[in-house]
């Protein structure tokens, strides 16, 4: 399993969005990746993450490089993730 790939979802562990969920939409580098919530959806905005600053899950759904918010969050809804996804993960 890739963990850093366009589309797969992941967990915020750093910053004043931590512990919310987030989709990666484009991979920039070796060490920063551009990630959005949507906003709308779990209060995460699109901007460029550092890789260790986020933890990748199982999940993953099909957006393509460069998504939209809107487009992200048609995939969400079409996966069944929408629900889930609103919700902040508590650290342990």
């Amino acid at each position: 399993m890739p963990a850093i790939e366009v589309g797969r979802i992941c967990v915020k562990q750093i910053g004043r969005e931590n512990g919310k969920q987030c989709v990666i939409i484009d991979v920039m580098d070796k060490s920063f990746v551009l990630v959005t919530g949507p906003k709308k959806v779990t209060g995460v905005k699109r901007r460029r993450v550092n890789i260790n600053h986020v933890m990748p899950l199982q999940d993953k759904i099909e957006v393509k490089r460069g998504a939209s918010d809107d487009e992200v969050a048609q995939a969400l809804e079409a996966a069944g993730k929408l629900p889930e996804k609103a919700q902040s993960v508590k650290a342990a």
